[in-house]
Formats: structure tokens, C-alpha cells, sequence
């Protein structure tokens, strides 16, 4: 609760009032930078007391996890910016961080009990999953967005005519 509710502090106290955060999906932005240097501090730490091997199980597990839980994050603090239920909004950014984050560290920490560290892994997939449809509802809400990127645009070219 304290790492998640710290990452939404800042973003929702200093960047949320940027003149740059100027669409839902800047709130996924910005979440995941600070999760990002969060998560790097955070790996710092674990490293330096774990040596190598931490490294490596934190890099295939902990980097994407904290980046899908600032996903998430942002998604819903990209809606309350933008849409009228904005402290419901807020409060779902943050719970739904605390949630797949408190999972994800519950499962890893409790070792005492063999093989439940899969359910870490599960918790970090659903947050994937829901990170990437996150992102896309963003994307394609996003008044900035390219045409050349929108998805009906990505036909297959008509074939080569042949010079006569």
C-alpha cells in the first residue's frame, strides 16, 4: 500500500496539474515513469542485498510487474483527469494498483508454502493482460492519435501493377 499509494501521491499531487497532461492517456505516461524509477530504486536494493541471481528473477518478473501496475494506475487517473466521476476514478487508480501489487508481493512472500510463488506469476499476466487493453482503450480515445496508426489503416498494400 505504501509503494502504490507514494507513486499516486506524486503523480496525482505534481504531474496531475501539468499543462502536458492533456489527454487519459498521458495518466499511463507519467504512471509508469514513476513506477519505472520506483521499481529501479526498489531493484537497487533487493540486488545489492541478493546478488545476481535476485538481479535476474527481477528483471523477468518485478520490472514488468511494476510497469503493469503503474499502467493500470494511469489508465484510471487518465479518466478521472477526463471524465466527470473523478475522485471514483482516483480511487480505482489507486486500488487497483494496491490490489494486483499486494497479490503479486503476497504470493512471492509467503515461502513457507511450496509452489505458490505461481500465483506472483498469475497476478503479473492478469496485470499484463489488462495493462495492454488498458492501453489501446487509451490510445484509441486519444484526440493526438496518428491516422496512419489507427487500426483501419493497417490494410495490405494493393499488389504491384506490372508497367505496360
Amino acid at each position: 500500500m505504501i509503494e502504490e499509494f507514494s507513486k499516486f501521491i506524486f503523480i496525482r499531487g505534481i504531474l496531475y496539474r501539468d499543462s502536458h497532461f492533456n489527454e487519459p492517456f498521458d495518466g499511463i505516461v507519467y504512471s509508469v515513469m514513476v513506477g519505472m524509477g520506483f521499481a529501479t530504486f526498489e531493484n537497487i536494493l533487493y540486488v545489492m542485498d541478493g546478488g545476481m541471481t535476485t538481479a535476474i528473477l527481477r528483471m523477468f518478473t518485478a520490472v514488468p510487474a511494476h510497469a503493469a501496475f503503474a499502467i493500470l494506475m494511469g489508465f484510471y487517473l487518465g479518466k478521472a483527469k477526463f471524465e466527470h466521476k473523478k475522485s471514483y476514478y482516483a480511487l480505482h487508480a489507486l486500488g487497483v494498483a494496491t490490489l494486483f501489487h499486494g497479490a503479486y508481493d503476497y504470493f512471492w512472500f509467503i515461502s513457507y508454502v511450496p509452489g505458490i510463488w505461481v500465483g506472483a506469476i498469475v497476478s503479473l499476466v492478469v496485470a499484463v493482460v489488462l495493462s495492454r487493453k488498458a492501453i489501446r482503450l487509451h490510445q484509441f480515445a486519444s484526440p493526438f492519435k496518428n491516422k496512419l496508426f489507427h487500426p483501419s489503416h493497417h490494410q495490405k498494400p494493393p499488389p504491384p501493377t506490372i508497367p505496360s
